[in-house]
């Protein structure tokens, strides 16, 4: 398998594993040799990934595994990180100690591996109960099996309400976001301004201050999406791109680059989690990685997507 190449480090970028299922052992491999090659050490995954597939839950752990065959040494070089609590049938989320539980020993299995580096809590379970929580996490940290745990997709007060039980960090929230949507960016920009949709505080209201006060990376998903699909090259988006390509050749990159720039020059040191399958991309992306867009540059890309700024 690939070593990492000691001149590249991108450790603000994510490669997500969501899209494997039905790849070839060989395109697993591509795409892990290009990540690691463009200095990617952090996988993410998800006990959902791959449930409409006929493996079932866990199917794109278990391609991972399959097609990598990770152990030794390279097992430690790398982190793993995965989520629960989505369930398909009904669908609906569960966030109970047995759920937890018997999801990350799932998990365990499917990967190959004895444990996982973070454990994230998929989606806000809103019959859960921090005491469950709380005792599951304990019993997966003392056992060895999760290392560090997070949240995905939940806001401060969801967080803070976790938090009157887990006693460990909770060290991430993944969230969405991209240029063309960042509501928990521009809601902080436009607050209290008469007209401004944005200024209507909502329950993600803070989410990125919040981050910030309490040490919690945020991971950026669909760093790309736009409500139309990718915003990249798209003629919904002419201005914008036409931002992406003049910094993009500034700086010798791709648009790509420069769009995963805006997220991680960001002082919150998020995280940005591909979800490309495409080795080219992810390589593209992460040329991104530690791009010093000046703050000009930054808001002008944020005007450009179609943000207002008072």
């Amino acid at each position: 398998m690939t070593e990492p190449n000691s001149e590249n480090s991108a450790p603000n970028i994510i490669a997500g594993m969501m899209r494997i299922a039905d790849k070839s052992d060989a395109e697993i491999r591509a795409l892990y040799t290009a990540a690691r090659e463009a200095g990617i050490t952090r996988f993410d995954h998800a006990d959902l990934y791959g449930f409409n597939h006929p493996g079932g839950y866990h199917h794109c752990e278990r391609r991972f595994h399959e097609a990598l065959q990770l152990g030794g040494a390279e097992r430690e070089q790398i982190t793993l990180q995965s989520k629960t609590g989505i369930i398909d049938d009904p669908w609906g989320y569960d966030q109970s100690y047995e759920h937890i539980v018997a999801s990350a020993d799932r998990s365990l299995s499917a990967l190959g591996t004895d444990y996982l580096d973070v454990l994230l809590l998929h989606r806000p379970d809103a019959l859960v109960e921090p005491e469950e929580v709380a005792r599951a996490f304990d019993e997966l940290e003392a056992a060895g099996k999760v290392r560090a745990f997070g949240v995905s997709n939940h806001t401060p007060g969801q967080i803070d309400l976790l938090k009157t039980a887990v006693t460990q960090p909770l060290v991430v929230n993944q969230v969405q976001l991209s240029l063309v949507h960042a509501p928990i960016i521009h809601q902080g920009l436009t607050s209290n301004m008469l007209g401004e949709d944005g200024a209507i505080t909502r329950d993600g209201g803070g989410l990125v201050e919040h981050a910030r006060m309490h040490g919690i990376t945020l991971q950026a998903w669909s760093p790309f999406q736009g409500a139309n699909g990718v915003f990249l090259g798209s003629p919904d988006y002419p201005e914008l791109n036409a931002e992406l390509d003049r910094l993009a050749q500034k700086y010798d990159v791709t648009p790509m680059a420069i769009a995963t720039a805006w997220i991680t020059r960001h002082p919150a040191r998020m995280d940005v989690v591909l979800g490309t399958t495409t080795p080219q991309r992810v390589t593209d992306a992460a040329a991104g990685s530690a791009l010093p867009l000046t703050r000009g540059e930054w808001y002008g890309l944020f005007r450009a997507a179609g943000h207002h700024l008072p």
